[in-house]
This record gives C-alpha cells, structure tokens and sequence, in this order.
C-alpha cells in the first residue's frame, strides 16, 4: 500500500501539492472560530452533584445575583478608604451601570472588607455566555471604563473574577503561542541545519508543517462545532507543539530513509518512491499509536479532555496524511539539491558513537537492562508525593495578570473562602413548601462542619419549595483542605435534611471535589484503554504476543518516572502546592503513546537485523548502532519543542512542558535505546512469539547492502534490496 502511495505522490507531485493548498483555503476560509472557556464547571457532565445544584439555582433563583466581574477598589496609598473615597466608589459603581455594556445585567455595591481597606463593584453577565467572546469584550470594556471613571481620585481600581480571568487568559494565550511558536520555530531550524547541514531541509519542514497547522485547526474548530465540545486556549499552544514536534518527527523518519536509498544508488524518485514504501508502515503504526492513545480521551468525564482528545488525533492524522503525500511531492519536486550545500548525504556514516553503545548493549544486555530500569523505578517514587490542584484560570496564566491579583487581594482582605461560597440548596421533593422553623437547626449544623466559617440561611424560592444556605469555607476554594471540607459539607447537608427534602451542594469547591471524581475516573478508564489499544497495534506491527507487553509495561515506567521526576521539581524543588489536576492524564497519552513510537522504530530495526541471520544480541547491538542516531535526533527535537512550552509563563503550560519534555527524552534516550533492545536480546526469539517474525528470509542473489551496512536513518530499515528497490 506505502508503496502506491510513493508511486502516485511522486508521479505526480505538482497535483498532490496544488491539493493540499485548495484544501488549505478551503478550509480556513469556512472554518468556525474557536471560542475559549475557563470556566471549570462546563468541563463536568450533567450527573455530577455540582452542576445539578447550579442548574437548580438557575430554576429556583433565576434572578439570583452571582458576580461575573468584580471591581476591587483601594486607595493608592494602601491605607483606609475614607468617606470620600466611598463616595467616589459608589458614584463609579452608579455611572458603571448607567453605561449599559452588552452583556452586563446588573452593577451593584458590594460589601467593604473588615479592615476597611477594599470596596467592591459586583456586575452580573449573562450566566448562558460565560467564556464566550461576547463577555470577553464586555469585560475588556468593563476595564477600561472603570479606571476612567476612577481617574482624579484617590482610588486604585483592578477588575476580576471569571470575565476578567477569560480576558487575561485569552490575552497570556496569545502570548504564551507567540513565544512557544518563535521557540519551536528556532529549535527545529538549529537542529536541522545541524544535522543536515542544509538550509533547504531545515526551512522546508516548518513551511509545510504550518500549512498542515492551518488544515488541522480548521479541522479542530468544525469538529468542535459540529459535536458541541469545549475549547479551552491552552490547547492551541499544545497543538503549535504537537504539529511541529511530531510533524518534524515524520520528517526525519522520511529523510534519513531517502538519504539512505540516494547512498544505495537509487534514482532520485525512485529513492523517494522506496523511502515511502520503507519507513510508511512505520510512520503509520506510531501516528496510529498517537492517534489512538489521544482518542482514548473520549471517554473522558472532562469536557476539556474531551475535546483536546479528537483535536490532537486531528492534528496527527493530518500530519501522518502530510508525512505520506504532501512531504514526499515536494521532496521529490527538489530531489538531492534539498540537501545543498552539504556533501555528506553522498556517504555513508559511520555512526561510532551508536556503534560502541550498540557493542555495550550487545555484549551486557542484563546490566543495561539492570541499570535503565533501575533510572526509572527511582525516579517513579517521586509518584508517591504527587498532589492535585484544580484551579484552572490561575494555572493558565501568570500571578501578575490584574484577575490573579484581584483573586490573591481579595483572599487576603476577606475570609479565604468568601470570594467563592459554597451554596445549600434543600429542596422538598413532595412540592410543598418547605417547614422554615427547622432551617435554623440545619444551618446550625452545617456551621458545625470542620472547615466552615459561618452558615446562614441566605434566601427562599417565591414557592417556598428550595431554600439556599450560604457556607463559607475557611479556606480558597480550590485549595486540598476546601475540597475536603465541602465533601464533609456534602455528608452532613444529606444526612441533617429534614424528612421530605433533599439537598445538592453547589460553589466551586463542590466543582473541584466533583473534577477530583472525574480525574479519579479517567485514571481508571482513559488509562488502561489506551494501553489495550497501543498493545493491540504494537501486535499487528509485530506479528506477536511476546513483545507488546513487555514494550508496554518499559513505556508505563517511563511515564512512572516522568511523572514522579515532575513532582520532585516543582512540589519539592519550587514549593508549589500541587501539580495541575490534568496533568497525569496528558502526560500518559503523550509520553506511552509517543514513547512507544521510538519503541516501534527500534523494535522493527532490531526484527530487521534478526532477520538477517543474526543472534538476538548481535541484533540488538546493531539496532541501536544504525537506528540510534534518528531516535536520538527526533527525541531531542521533540522534547526541545514540548520544552519551549514553558515560555508560556503560567503553571499548566510550564509543568506540562517539562513533563512531557523529560517523558519524551526518557522514552527516545533510556527506553529506545538501551531498556527495550536490552530487553529484547535477554528475551531471545520467544519475544517474537507466535509470529516468529525475527526469522532470517531468503535473500535474492546478488541483493544489495543489508542493514548492518546501511544507516538504517530511521529504525525501519530495509532488508536485502535489489537495485530496484524492492524488498530481499
């Protein structure tokens, strides 16, 4: 199949291109925006307790007054607001309202801070486009009125809480993707001029991956439409990383392996034809590895994962599609001129680094095997420390943006817990009116809970049915101890509600226990389904039961060693409170499912060489001596390019991108190289078992160079050609 594909691609190149860029204007041309939202609550399904408790409210208490903006005043001096100062807060908060932004329902005052320091404006939006554009720029409005109105007095004025939050992530996400974009762009340029030594093939890759880029989220953005997903900024700067990081990976797969057949004397499009039709099989099982695993996120309970499962999967099939078509016609279009001005694509290496390393393999496979899996059970005890947050708007942006500091003021001036309460609502589930004379008794009860501050019987639906008790928690929402205080909150609102009645817990906090159950889910779910899968493809490559598991289980320890290697540097090494709620579930995919590419193209190298008559040992060593030099390669540009991620200045993109970076260095440069080889040799020929696909073939007569003489640039190499090209 790989090999028809060659043949058409480079038959006819000028077509192939001239399609991918109809497909390109087409497709942007038409595509839907793709809105952001941090808003934590649209990430969970309707069954869980918190969202039933919100769409309660908005039944019970539809014109209830929950703040989208908050305005938090202060004098310029720090010290207490004066009479005046209040006048000049409550004249703002009148003239605010008068200016009827879009959007905005209600300005009212809020209430002064007990040292007498703050004010408050609260404005109420409309609850149906929460995170949506329209409030992004009523925000970005509120902003700008507010400090105009509060120009010539005393006061200072910074606007937050979830409107603002979406503005400043929406502006940190576009500075985060300019950084991540420039980063990429430079690491992969720098890198390619090094190995290649033409500047040809170090520019040609980002030209095309960015016009697959474009393909992809116009892709992204009707998948999303089209099965009403949630979007959220972060995933655009993961998809900058993910296209030309695995985009570049494809690259070099396809190039070494055309290098290679220019050195074996093959004609220029002939060579590119044989290139496809050797390193396809191998391209195509570790995208549809990626792929694969990413879908896998489908069954998350999180709407966030969700959708940046399909969304990745899209971005990888429409590089594996360019991988096959559209960088074979361009190639083929230049032919051996993209490697000017270099020489050395005319001769062959001779790779003494990964020669003497293969030797080390070949020679003391039980003490490499010893030695790389002992790296990685150490570093995986780190695991045992791991602790979650769930604050998603901080984590998606730096603390010095004016909504963070608004949130950290405000924690500061009034109790933790006040700027985002947690709600009782007991309801009677006969629909009689409720009995008022017992809710002093159970407000009581829930002011008893360890954790909560005061508990108050807040107001009554017109129908007297739903009642709403106000808790406030002792500590910040999103904090361990908040969300283990509002599961206690849970217990006893259930077990002290009166016969006849029901409750449903609601605030932010009870959103963060419910995301904590939901995260807990996908662990048990996303996990092992995506490890089946990979398993499934690594046995259909393989031809055996043997080898996924083993493959697998060295791929499960490198994610065991990337995730407690994270935790050990920022929990203990920065101080910081927990990790990113998501961040172990996007770690798994990316580092099994990539991890297990270098896995798929070492393996499928050492079968190669054991199908030239070799021992498993001398296999092994030979693997990693011709495969080693473009798992090396593509391991340290993708790692480099998840690395530039942490250019983006907030805590989720920082700690995915070293996480997924130190993954990604483990699985290319412990796992592919020594770990999984050594383990192959040790294993022998049952590790091919039923398939017995190490077995040595008959070669033709007067075939040409093997593989131990080959570069073998990409892992997948040939075994015997003939002149021609085709398979020994």
């Amino acid at each position: 199949m790989f090999r028809r594909i060659g043949n058409v691609v480079v038959r006819h190149p000028v077509w192939t291109i001239v399609a991918w860029l109809i497909a390109a204007v087409a497709i942007v041309a038409t595509a839907p925006s793709l809105p952001s939202n941090s808003d934590e609550s649209s990430f969970l399904p309707k069954s869980y307790e918190s969202i039933k408790a919100a769409e309660l409210q908005e039944r019970a208490f539809p014109s209830a007054f929950t703040p989208s903006a908050i305005a938090l005043y202060q004098r310029t001096d720090g010290g207490r607001l004066t009479a005046a100062d209040r006048k000049d807060v409550a004249r703002i908060t009148s003239e605010l309202g008068g200016k009827h932004i879009d959007q905005v329902q209600k300005v009212v005052p809020g209430q002064p801070s007990k040292d007498g320091k703050y004010a408050m404006t609260l404005v109420q939006m409309d609850s149906k486009n929460a995170g949506q554009p329209k409030q992004v720029d009523a925000a970005k409005e509120l902003r700008k009125d507010v400090k105009d109105l509060a120009k010539g007095t005393h006061l200072d004025v910074k606007l937050g809480g979830s409107a603002a939050q979406a503005l400043d992530q929406e502006d940190s996400s576009k500075r985060g993707q300019a950084l991540i974009g420039i980063g990429t762009f430079v690491i992969i340029l720098v890198t390619l001029l090094i190995i290649f030594r033409a500047p040809i093939l170090a520019v040609l890759p980002l030209l095309l991956i960015g016009l697959v880029s474009a393909i992809a989220n116009g892709l992204i953005a009707y998948a999303t439409k089209l099965f009403d997903l949630q979007a959220n900024s972060s995933i655009s700067s993961i998809l900058i990383v993910v296209l030309f990081g695995v985009g570049t990976d494809y690259f070099l797969f396809l190039m070494f392996r055309y290098r290679e057949r220019l050195r074996a004397g093959d004609e220029p499009k002939q060579a590119m034809v044989n290139a496809v039709d050797r390193v396809g099989e191998a391209i195509a099982s570790a995208a549809g590895a990626v792929i694969i695993a990413f879908l896998a996120l489908v069954l998350s309970t999180l709407g966030f994962l969700k959708q940046m499962g399909p969304a990745l999967a899209i971005a990888v099939g429409a590089t594996l599609i360019a991988g096959l078509t559209l960088i074979p016609a361009v190639v083929s279009l230049i032919g051996p001129k993209v490697f000017w001005p270099s020489k050395s694509w005319q001769k062959e290496p001779e790779n003494a680094r990964f020669a003497a390393l293969g030797r080390g393999v070949q020679r003391r496979p039980a003490l490499t095997a010893v030695l790389s899996g002992l790296v990685l059970v150490v570093l995986s005890l780190g695991t045992l420390g791991f602790n979650a947050t769930f604050d998603l708007a901080s984590g998606s942006m730096p603390k010095t943006k004016e909504s963070m500091v608004v949130q950290d003021e405000m924690q500061q001036a009034y109790s933790a817990g006040a700027a985002a309460p947690t709600d009782v609502y007991l309801s009677s589930t006969d629909g009689k009116p409720l009995d008022k004379a017992a809710f002093g008794a159970y407000a009581q009860k829930l002011g008893a809970v360890e954790g909560v501050a005061n508990a108050r019987m807040a107001q009554v639906n017109k129908a007297g049915t739903t009642a709403d008790f106000t808790v406030t928690l002792k500590y910040e929402a999103s904090t361990d101890k908040a969300i283990d205080a509002v599961g206690q909150v849970r217990d006893v609102a259930h077990s002290a509600a009166p016969d006849g009645t029901e409750a449903l817990v609601g605030g932010m906090s009870s959103i963060f226990k419910d995301i904590d159950s939901a995260v807990n889910h996908d662990y048990r779910t996303v996990f092992p389904v995506a490890a089946l899968l990979i398993m499934v493809i690594l046995g259909l490559l393989l031809r055996s039961v043997v080898a996924p598991w083993y493959l697998i289980a060295s791929v499960g320890l490198g994610f065991g060693a990337t995730l407690g290697a994270t935790v050990w540097i920022f929990q203990e090494g920065q101080g910081h409170s927990g990790l990113m709620f998501m961040l172990p579930v996007i770690m798994y995919l990316f580092v099994v499912a990539i991890g297990t590419d270098y896995n798929i193209l070492m393996i499928a190298r050492l079968r190669e060489e054991a199908r030239e008559g070799r021992e498993p040992r001398e296999a092994a060593g030979m693997a990693l001596r011709h495969a080693g030099p473009t798992v090396a390669a593509a391991g340290f540009i993708l790692a480099a390019t998840f690395a530039t991620m942490m250019l983006a200045g907030n805590a989720l993109l920082t700690e995915m991108g070293f996480a997924v970076s130190f993954g990604i260095a483990v699985a290319a440069f412990v796992m592919a190289m020594f770990f999984t080889p050594s383990l192959t040799a040790l294993i022998g020929h049952a590790a091919w078992w039923p398939g017995h696909g190490d077995q040595a073939k008959p070669t033709a007569s007067g075939a040409g160079t093997g593989p131990s003489g080959a570069s073998g640039g990409d892992g997948r190499d040939s075994v015997t050609h003939d002149p021609a090209g085709r398979r020994g």
